[in-house]
């Protein structure tokens, strides 16, 4: 591409980011990502990436041995005026297997800069929901 493809917001980009993993366009998709040394992925395997050409073959990997299709559910989110954080949950689907896969807990940061919003971090883990629901039964009241 030519020309930088630019985001009005956090959420026109986390649209078109998950357009492309559902389209598995590894290329595509790092157009999204700030081009810097400390972006950083977190696959849900633990894997912890950082800088633009280590993402971007991961992704590679991931699509050249597996269609996805991705249900995310925002759970969260804060939006200042250069960065934003959004926390999600995401089911899997993959290749035309219909059991779904997960669910993992997601947290994307964006930041704006010159060429409008782009994704800094990704981090992507399996949700272990039992323990959450044990936290969430605890009294929240402090005495």
């Amino acid at each position: 591409m030519s020309q930088p493809i630019t985001f009005a917001s956090p959420d026109d980009l986390e649209i078109a980011f998950y357009d492309a993993l559902t389209g598995g366009d590894a290329d595509l998709l790092m157009h999204y990502w700030c081009e810097d040394d400390e972006t950083l992925c977190v696959h849900p395997t633990g894997v912890r990436l950082t800088g633009i050409v280590p993402i971007r073959e991961s992704w590679r990997s991931i699509f050249a041995n597996a269609r996805l299709r991705i249900q995310p559910e925002r759970i969260a989110h804060w939006q200042g005026t250069v960065m934003a954080v959004h926390h999600l949950t995401e089911i899997l689907f993959v290749g035309d297997d219909p059991s779904p896969h997960g669910p993992l807990h997601v947290t994307h940061v964006y930041v704006r800069g010159a060429h409008g919003w782009r994704l800094a971090s990704r981090h992507a883990s399996a949700a272990d929901d039992g323990h959450q629901a044990m936290a969430d039964a605890m009294p929240h009241t402090l005495h």
